[in-house]
This record gives C-alpha cells, structure tokens and sequence, in this order.
C-alpha cells in the first residue's frame, strides 16, 4: 500500500514548486547555494533555487564501482575534484591502490566532460561554511545521493539539506544519518520506480541543463526606462536585438495571431537584417513542406515563375490569406532581389517549410521525383500510396476513418516508402557523383512527411495532447533535417524561423505545459539552449484577418481590448504605441491572449487566453498596442466590409 495519499507530480517543474514551499525558511538568506545532481535534478532545483532567491548550480557524482561487480559502490568522485572511498570496504577486498587509481581515471574523464558540458569554464561552486541544498527528481536506492553528500561535506559546507520529490521512505530515514536535513514530499510504498510518480517523465537533455544554469545566472534588468525598446520607425530600432540575435543559430519570431499585418511586416524587418547583418541564410516557416519549397526554388532563381504572387501559387489550402498576402509577397520580392544580387558563389537564402498538413501532395511529389530517377521505384510508390484512395483526398476522412471508425491505416506503407527512398538516395548517390542532393532531400522530407501526417491525422479525432505534440515534434525533425542538408552541402547554417507564438514562445513556461504539452520553442532550447533566441508579438487591440469557423471564409474582425490582469493588459499601461522588451523584466504569470486562424471574440477568455510567464517563454517582446489587419491576396466581401465598430458594452 502507498503511506502517502498525495498523488502523481505533473511534471519536474511542478515538483520543484512544490518543493520549494517546504524549503521556505531558507529563502532570502545570503549563504543557500542550490546544487541539483543532473540530468533530471536540475529542473527541480532551478524551481527552488528561484523561489528562494539562491543560486544553482550542478553537483556532479560518478560512483567508483566495484571492477566486476559494479553496481557496487567502493566509492565516488565529485565535482570539486572530492573523493570519497569506503576504507574498509576497500581494504576487504585487498584492492591494489593502482586499481583504486585506474577506476578513479576512468570515471574522472566522464566527470570532467560532463563539467565542461554544463559548467564550461566556470568554477565549481564554493560551497565552504553555507548551507548546501541537494537536489535530485526522485530516489529509489539513494546510493548517488549519499554519495554526494559524502562529497559535499569534504569542502565543509555549514549544512546540508537533501530535497526531493519523492523517495522510497526507507532512503529518506537512511540519509538522515549523513545529512542535516532531509525533505522528501512523497515517499510511497512501494516505490516500485521515480517515474510512476511523474504525469510526465521525459529525459533531461544536457541542452536543457545548460539552458537552466544559464538562465538562472541571468542577473535581474534593471527596472528602467532603458529597458523598453520605443520603435519610431527607425533603423537603429532593433539595434540591441539583432546583436543579441547575432551570437544564435537560430532566431524564432512569432505572432500573436495569424492575420496580423504589423507582425507580419516587422518579422520580415527583422529578418531582413538578419540575413544582411548577421549570416542568417534560410527561413522556415510554419507552412506545408511542397508549397514551401516551390517558393524557395523561386527566391534561388531555380523555378519558372515569374512573380512571388505566382510562386506562392500552391498554397490554396485554409487559410490561404496565412501565406497569400501582401506581406509575404513583398518579403519573398525582396529574397530574390537579395539572392539575385549575390555573388555566384554565395550560399543564397532559402525559404522552406515545416508543417505537415500536406498528406496528399507529399505523396504525389515523392511520386513525381522518383519518376525522374526511377520509374520502377515510382511505381512502387504508387502501389503504396494508393491504401489512401479508399479515403479520397481528405485527411479529416482518413483521420475519423482510421481514428475511430476502425480502418486499417496505412502507416506501414509509409514507412516502407521512407525506408526504400533513404536506400534509393544512397544508391543514387553512390553511382552518381552530379545527383541532384536538393532534389532527394525534398522528396526524402515528404516521405517522411507523410509517415508523420498519417500519425497525426490518427491521432486527431482522438483529441488531448498527442496530436499537438506529434506535430511540433514534426517541426523539430524537420528543422534539425534541414539545418544538417544545409551544412552539408553550403557550411554553417543559421534559420530564422517564423511560426505563431503558441509554437515558438518555450511551452515549459506556460499552463498547457502541466497537461504534457510542448512545441518548437521548447524543443529547440532544450536542443540548443542559449544558441536559440526566441522572439514573440502582444498587441492590445485593433483589427485581425480570422475566420469564424474552421475553413471559412478570410473577415476582417476586430481585436477586443485585451483582458484585465492580462500581459496585453500590462504592456498596454506602458503608454508607448510601438516597442520592444526584453521579458527578464517581467516577472510573474499571467494571461496571455493567443489568435490562430479563428477568432471568436465572444469565447475569447476560454477561446484565446492561457497562463504563462512571459520571463521564460520569450527572451524578446515587441508589443504594438495597437494593429491592422493583414492583407490577402484574394479578399473576400466579409473582409471588405468588415465588423462594425466596437460598441459599448460589448467592446470591453
């Protein structure tokens, strides 16, 4: 039976929460220093050391196994350079001293990688006469544990606190033996394992470590004027940002809606010198692979279109004013103009896409590339494809159909068809040295496009967090898929990337994060950590290009004054029309309004409002109080006419 009647943490970042609530009585005091044991410690002590007002740090411990019975502790080694070895347990065994030395070498070239990994070339933390805090995400023999606390007390910390989540109970009482204090908020019985006590029990990636240390060493803005960005329309504007975004391989820009016309056209601003100033040399956006890289064929001069309105041509699924629009027509202008102008052998800009919508045209193209290569091989591919054609040429069809009807789905094919072209690809390349690499990588990306689009139409009807999470996850493939072609064939690659802020803004720092959902932004800092810069757009209100529904028509609808205790709310009360901001200055959690492709202002707080702080979600905000609604190509009458103006009391 379980001695405990509380239930499962959400995840590691509500356990440090909770944990810190219990370690409050070390909060403010000049001396705590908050050491988490990585990887799946850090999470955790990042929550308390911030809760606390301390610093963190890493504690490193590798344990000195027994040669041949390694399970079996003789000792451990720990950041700091400390050693710790059990004498008699030593002395029983009759080791060799050179022994001793040969497993201390052995695990000290793993510690020392792991230091330079998290810590670089700091120092370790100086822990002499302050109260040490242990951190891990759950102990189950508590052996790494009570090794670190032997470690630690070599430098003669004043105290030492262990505290953790949840731990077998008889681990708890054993480290009350060496520790000071122990704190165990859940000590189950039977443990069985750390993970069942987690909704969500993902791995640390070492990115994600960095990250935490990184951001917990930030110090605090300065509460000045000098801390908000006023944009007048000039070109030193987003000075400070773009020698920020200089050091990044990858810049993520959102928008706080889909049809927004001020995000649109200062994304494409800030890209612009991007590309000019700071080597950027592709964008990737949040659109459909295909139509995608029939606009970068023409932005390289490679395609027979003659205008970006013609190479945006393909894009005709809703809601086709996203990509078809004034905005992206004029930026895509610019990118040939840019590329034309390069000297022959400069690596010019692309423009590629990262959704995965396009279930049927993928297959065709995978098709259409493979005919040229390939006929027989084509052939197989359509042998494959052809299980979609008993759902016509819906993917909300397959989607109910193998989601919940009880259809076979086609998901092995696909995965045959990925599996043939990568050996096909090789083989080409192998017997041909002028093989078209651009075009096997297209095409390769389709097929694995569809074998992530048939899943996540799978998963659609069935609601929750899966389809979401396949889906960014998608991106992410596709970002790292892209970033390797690229490096491979033109060198170092930095990617702009434009999605809305729900895709871009770290997921980890929002509400939907304790439901287990994550996205782009989150993937790519855990990734990539300080190497990303993410940008997101507030604005407070004005007008927005939505539809009312799901595939209808483009409106032009009025943006609601922004709810009260929101951030719109709160940038709003800066009285600046236009500016930018750098969130570390903006503590705290609250609403955060997000418009995608519908807008219903009459359900907006359930609709369009979450919970985040804005401090980790971005590390740039650029807040226009007030916006215009982006212009298609193709306008509508709903959108010629528009709302009519807002009136009291429905407009507030």
């Amino acid at each position: 039976m379980v001695t405990t009647t509380a239930t499962r943490f959400r995840d590691r970042t509500e356990a440090g929460r909770l944990l810190a609530e219990r370690l409050r009585e070390y909060a403010g005091r000049e001396d705590v220093v908050v050491l988490g044991l990585p990887r799946g410690g850090v999470p955790v002590a990042f929550e308390i050391a911030a809760a606390l007002g301390a610093p963190l740090d890493v504690f490193l411990v590798r344990k000195l196994g027994v040669p041949g019975h390694e399970e079996y502790a003789l000792g451990a080694i720990a950041t700091g350079g400390v050693r710790v070895l059990n004498r008699e347990l030593v002395e029983s065994l009759g080791l060799p001293a050179e022994w001793i030395e040969a497993i201390d070498a052995k695990e000290r070239r793993e510690l020392d990688r792991r230091e330079r990994a998290y810590r670089g070339d700091r120092p370790p933390p100086d822990v002499a006469g302050r109260t040490v805090i242990l951190v891990d995400d759950g102990l189950a023999t508590g052996s790494t544990m009570l090794a670190a606390v032997h470690a630690v007390r070599a430098d003669e910390p004043a105290r030492v606190v262990v505290a953790v989540p949840v731990a077998d109970p008889d681990v708890c009482d054993a480290l009350r033996s060496v520790a000071d204090e122990v704190v165990c908020l859940l000590t189950p019985t039977p443990l069985r394992a750390v993970g069942l006590w987690y909704e969500d029990f993902s791995p640390t990636a070492d990115g994600e470590v960095r990250d935490l240390l990184q951001r917990a060493r930030r110090p605090p803005p300065a509460r000045s004027p000098e801390a908000v960005h006023p944009l007048r329309g000039e070109l030193s504007d987003y000075d400070a940002l773009i020698e920020r975004a200089t050091a990044a391989r990858f810049v993520l820009i959102g928008e706080a809606s889909h049809g927004t016309h001020e995000f649109y056209r200062e994304r494409a601003e800030i890209t612009k010198r991007l590309i000019a100033e700071a080597g950027f040399t592709a964008v990737a956006v949040e659109a459909d692979w295909p139509d995608a890289y029939r606009v970068n064929r023409f932005v390289r001069g490679e395609s027979d279109d003659t205008s970006a309105e013609e190479a945006l041509g393909d894009f005709r699924r809703f809601p086709t004013w996203m990509w078809r629009n004034t905005e992206v027509a004029e930026f895509i202008t610019l990118l040939r103009e840019y590329n034309d102008a390069l000297a022959g052998d400069s690596q010019k800009v692309g423009f590629y896409g990262l959704d995965l919508y396009s279930l049927y045209t993928s297959m065709e193209a995978v098709v259409d590339f493979l005919e040229g290569v390939d006929p027989e091989a084509a052939r197989r591919a359509r042998e494959r494809y052809a299980c979609f054609d008993q759902f016509g040429r819906d993917p909300q069809v397959y989607a109910y159909e193998t989601g919940m009807a009880g259809a076979e789905p086609c998901e092995r094919q696909a995965i045959e068809q990925l599996l043939e072209l990568r050996d096909e690809a090789a083989e080409i390349a192998a017997r041909d040295d002028h093989v078209d690499v651009d075009g096997q990588f297209f095409a390769e990306q389709n097929a694995r496009l569809v074998v992530n689009a048939e899943e996540y139409y799978r998963e659609m009807f069935r609601g929750g967090k899966n389809g979401w999470n396949l889906r960014d996850q998608h991106m992410a493939q596709t970002l790292d898929e892209l970033v390797a072609h690229l490096e491979r064939t033109s060198g170092p690659t930095k990617v702009v990337v434009w999605a809305h802020n729900s895709h871009l803004g770290d997921e980890r720092a929002t509400e939907l994060s304790q439901a287990g959902q994550l996205n782009l932004g989150e993937l790519v800092r855990r990734s990539y950590a300080d190497e990303a810069l993410l940008v997101g757009f507030t604005t407070y209100h004005g007008t927005v290009t939505a539809a009312s529904d799901w595939g209808g028509p483009a409106e032009r609808k009025r943006v609601r004054r922004a709810l009260p205790g929101s951030w719109e709310e709160l940038l709003h009360g800066r009285e600046l029309p236009r500016f930018w901001v750098e969130p570390a200055d903006l503590p705290g959690r609250r609403l955060e309004r997000a418009i995608g492709v519908v807008y219903r202002p009459e359900t907006e707080r359930i609709s369009h409002y979450f919970h985040a702080r804005l401090a980790d979600q971005f590390d740039a905000v650029i807040h226009i109080d007030e916006t215009h609604a982006l212009e298609p190509l193709e306008r509508t009458s709903q959108w010629e006419t528009g709302e009519l103006a807002e009136t009291y009391p429905f407009g507030v």
